[in-house]
């Protein structure tokens, strides 16, 4: 009988000190203590982020199985001179502890605080901006090729995780890196999860050369002294000996078979194996992958049991790691996620799909519904979206369910493989919208302007969260491409009175009294109530439409804004090709004189979302209730 794994116990995090923490001021401090300090270091920095990020919310998961793979890489290296690029970049906290950034930890992913992603303009250590996973080797590789091109000779070290190596553009990359006749550095940071648990053949590789350490502890120096010594026909024995045993112990052998040296598998918590590892990658002269295998979550038990759950983590208590304060109400991917398997039940041709975020889209349930017809292709939107193309072609009715901000990477596959050939494929797409604390990367504030830019493609967006709920039931029922976009957050749950049936390409009309017109899409319903009772305070007539379909715009809407004394579209996208631009043009157009009533546009600026706050974001972009009717006053004076 198997004996149970031991779990480590660690200290309260409450009760670790910051006594070597302390002395890291600034970048390349940590070179100044001895070899004996890094453990305490490590524990230390693990209990600092773990008492901050219980406050403030933000990764805790991946941050915490980096801490000691982040100390190798500040010592080893010369900093900021040598350049590290981060994949996806949540993984940052602790190369920001080292480069004297601790104090931001206390405004940490807070409007106008420190960003929890490497942000150039923060910091010279900081030496490229990412969000989105799958792009550190290409940057990596640019930046090689950029220091080459001028006769520098520092070092550039990419790291990224083995879930982000699901994404093509990995592939794309290490395929021009093998390339090289100079030094590039590849950490690949293997914790055997993305933010759910990774999936489909790279994993299982992997997991094939976590076993291969037999094979891969077998020294260069001995084998060169072989070679010295011995005759011909030894060298010749010697190789073939070393390439067979090679492909039988490490089955493969991916990245050397394309031209990148291999090194590892090296445990990712021991700092000085890391160390020797990385000073010999310093002087190969071409690419190189160092395989580092950590823990995700370690040093803090429920981070440990519960990884996808703290990935992006709310505050929370750190004695339980349960979520600060009640639960809120029922979020749109609730919904979506109910839905969906309702959908499944009557419909056996309803398939899911996402890419790498079963939990974050809601499809947890479906998928334990419904085993058979759910995919998780793991980080590659570009595939998802084809593959989907493929199951309609096939006579399925494929459902895609990916943030506003990642499938934003799709946008070829949706135009050329979905759309061109009309196929029900229906996108779900959460985080429309302000997101708040991930900032510009994950902001879904361009969905509008790229879904309705593509012809064949219907786009829609609730008012609630029953209105999301019908809108999906209409999309899969459809013979072409729908997408559905609907925000982060508590579903809105008013307005509950008005339901009408989902009408193709009719829109919603609320209240038609005349005088300002309000369109109002999705998320925005909410706001426009709202702006609607202080606008009839101040003793003005309202008219309030729900917009419901984006693409097509209903005509019903031209015959009401002729009526108007001003048209207000609001929209939380940004202005550029979004639906207020639409509705003006194709307004203009449908009438032989233009529009005559005056066009006032809400929306978000040609601009980059920090982060921050949604609520607070939509103040400061002039887009709550409060600063619309401010504009509304102004204008119509």
């Amino acid at each position: 009988m198997a004996k149970k794994k031991q779990e480590t116990e660690y200290r309260d995090p409450l009760s670790v000190g910051t006594e070597l923490l302390d002395r890291i001021q600034k970048t390349g401090d940590i070179k100044q203590l001895a070899r004996e300090d890094y453990p305490q270091l490590a524990e230390e920095i693990r209990a600092f982020l773990i008492r901050h990020i219980s406050e403030t919310g933000g990764h805790l998961g991946s941050n915490l199985g980096c801490v000691e793979l982040t100390m190798a890489l500040h010592i080893a290296l010369d900093l900021p001179r040598d350049r590290i690029i981060w994949d996806v970049g949540h993984q940052s906290y602790t190369h920001k502890l080292l480069t004297g950034r601790r104090e931001g930890f206390a405004t940490l992913r807070k409007f106008g605080g420190m960003s929890g992603f490497p942000k150039r303009k923060e910091s010279d250590c900081d030496a490229f901006d990412t969000g989105h996973s799958s792009t550190s080797i290409s940057a990596g590789l640019g930046m090689v090729r950029a220091r080459d091109l001028q006769g520098e000779d520092h070092t550039i070290v990419s790291v990224i995780g083995d879930g982000s190596l699901t994404g093509g553009m990995a592939y794309e990359a290490m395929n021009n890196a093998s390339k090289l006749k100079t030094n590039f550095i590849i950490i690949l940071n293997d914790n055997n999860m993305s933010i759910s648990e990774n999936v489909g053949a790279v994993s299982h590789y992997l997991n094939s050369l976590r076993s291969a350490g037999a094979y891969l502890d077998l020294k260069d120096d001995v084998y060169n002294s072989l070679m010295r010594s011995g005759n011909e026909a030894t060298i010749r024995t010697i190789k073939k000996l070393k390439s067979t045993v090679k492909r039988l112990v490490v089955p493969g052998m991916v990245f050397e078979n394309m031209g990148i040296r291999y090194l590892g598998p090296v445990d990712g918590h021991d700092v000085d194996a890391m160390l020797r590892l990385i000073e010999y990658a310093k002087h190969v002269e071409n690419a190189v992958v160092i395989h580092v295998r950590t823990q995700k979550g370690k040093g803090y038990l429920p981070a440990e049991r519960h990884p996808a759950r703290f990935h992006g983590a709310e505050p929370f208590e750190i004695e339980s790691g349960m979520p600060r304060g009640l639960r809120e109400k029922a979020n749109y991917t609730d919904v979506f996620s109910t839905v969906m398997c309702r959908l499944g039940e009557k419909n056996d041709k309803v398939v899911a799909i996402t890419a790498a975020m079963p939990d974050g889209t809601g499809l947890k349930r479906f998928h334990n519904l419904y085993p058979e017809r759910f995919f998780d292709v793991g980080i590659a939107e570009e595939h998802a979206v084809t593959f989907a193309a493929g199951l309609a072609a096939g006579g399925m009715k494929p459902v895609v369910a990916i943030y506003s901000s990642f499938l934003q990477r799709a946008y070829d596959q949706i135009l050329h493989d979905v759309c061109i050939q009309k196929l029900p494929v229906v996108f779900a797409v959460d985080r429309a919208g302000l997101v708040g604390a991930d900032g510009e990367t994950h902001q879904g504030i361009f969905d509008l302007s790229y879904l309705s830019s593509i012809p064949n493609m219907t786009v829609m967006a609730p008012k609630n969260k029953w209105e999301l709920a019908d809108m999906l039931r209409f999309a899969v029922e459809q013979e072409f491409p729908c997408a559905v976009r609907y925000p982060r957050g508590a579903a809105y749950d008013g307005l509950e009175e008005h339901r009408p049936s989902v009408e193709y390409g009719r829109c919603e009309v609320l209240k038609d009294e005349g005088g300002i017109l309000l369109l109002a899409v999705g998320s925005m319903v909410k706001t426009a109530v709202e702006l609607t009772e202080k606008l009839e305070a101040s003793g003005r007539k309202v008219s309030l439409v729900n917009v419901r379909f984006v693409k097509p715009i209903d005509p019903l809407m031209f015959e009401l804004a002729d009526k108007a004394e001003m048209v207000v579209t609001m929209e939380e996208n940004v202005l550029s090709g979004g639906f207020g631009e639409r509705f003006r043009a194709e307004y203009e157009t449908s009438r032989e004189e233009g529009a005559k009533v005056p066009i006032l546009h809400v929306a978000l600026p040609d601009a980059y979302v920090e982060h921050g706050n949604p609520e607070a974001l939509k103040k400061e972009l002039a887009v709550d209730a409060d600063s619309i009717f401010e504009r509304i006053t102004e204008q119509a004076k």
